[in-house]
């Protein structure tokens, strides 16, 4: 893992380190932004970025990550999908991880960095530079192993209530034909307390896909309540480690893609290069 993301250190990044300071135009950012993120700049010429995204399971990282994946040209990798890839296979680690999956608890460091080190072995192969990781680190420990081998730029925590994050969890479905994944959950949160009401329609199945949805084994009330509460137990010190570092940003989601995308965009300074990207294709 080490020589693979020795050789990232030296890929240029969107954002470079500055004492210029930021005030949040986005409501939705709950803590003050890094200050290199204080201007917007040409990443038609500078797009090997390298992010972290942070967040509750369910809270939608993999979907942020992913559509900025393709709005910046570098690969989204996502911990959960390598772990799921292992499980499809065949052997000791497929059983070993589907013990620990279906009983809410996290998978190791050791597994997880292993996972992490054969996909960038793999991404390098290819000539990939950059990333968005998406599930890691997940710990001290291994954000201490990514530290000591290459730069995080920005780590991007993403927040939605506990209720909510428990409902979106329970109504994820997936086609056991096409592999899409959906959700049936309709989530109306009120407001109170001066804080905003949240509101996320269900993204259903087309009806060639109806019949076939599945729920993963690990979606149940009880197991997603014991994932969420071992996630902020071990997620409290990763947070405060990379705020100390002025690398987190914190942005509370205000409601599904529609309402979320647009801020959080306007919260990276990218929402002019999207707008550059649409009008270019």
């Amino acid at each position: 893992m080490a020589r693979v993301l020795r050789v990232a250190r030296s890929s240029s990044s969107l954002f470079s380190f500055g004492s210029r300071s930021y005030s949040a135009e986005a409501s939705h950012v709950s803590s003050p932004p890094p200050p290199f993120l204080g201007a917007r700049r040409d990443v038609t010429k500078e797009r090997n970025v390298q992010w972290v995204f942070l967040g509750c399971p369910g809270v939608g990282k993999g979907t942020y990550a992913s559509r900025l994946s393709s709005l910046l040209g570098v690969p989204h990798i996502a911990t959960g999908d390598l772990v799921r890839d292992a499980l499809a296979s065949s052997g000791p680690l497929s059983r070993q991880l589907s013990e620990i999956v279906n009983q809410g608890k996290l998978v190791s460091d050791e597994i997880i960095v292993n996972l992490l080190s054969k996909r960038l072995e793999a991404g390098e192969a290819k000539g990939e530079s950059g990333f968005i990781l998406d599930g890691f680190p997940r710990t001290m420990r291994q954000a201490e192993i990514l530290g000591d081998v290459t730069d995080i730029d920005l780590v991007v925590n993403l927040k939605l209530p506990e209720e909510v994050l428990v409902d979106k969890c329970l109504g994820r479905r997936t086609c056991n034909q096409c592999g899409k994944g959906f959700n049936i959950a309709h989530i109306n949160l009120k407001g109170e307390n001066g804080k905003p009401g949240i509101s996320m329609d269900p993204l259903l199945p087309p009806p060639q896909c109806m019949s076939k949805l599945i729920t993963r084994a690990d979606d149940t009330e009880e197991v997603v309540k014991a994932r969420l509460r071992i996630y902020n137990e071990t997620s409290q010190p990763l947070e405060e480690y990379y705020r100390i570092k002025g690398k987190l940003m914190e942005f509370d989601l205000p409601g599904g893609i529609p309402e979320s995308w647009p801020r959080l965009l306007e919260a990276l300074r990218l929402d002019d290069y999207e707008e550059k990207q649409s009008a270019a294709a």
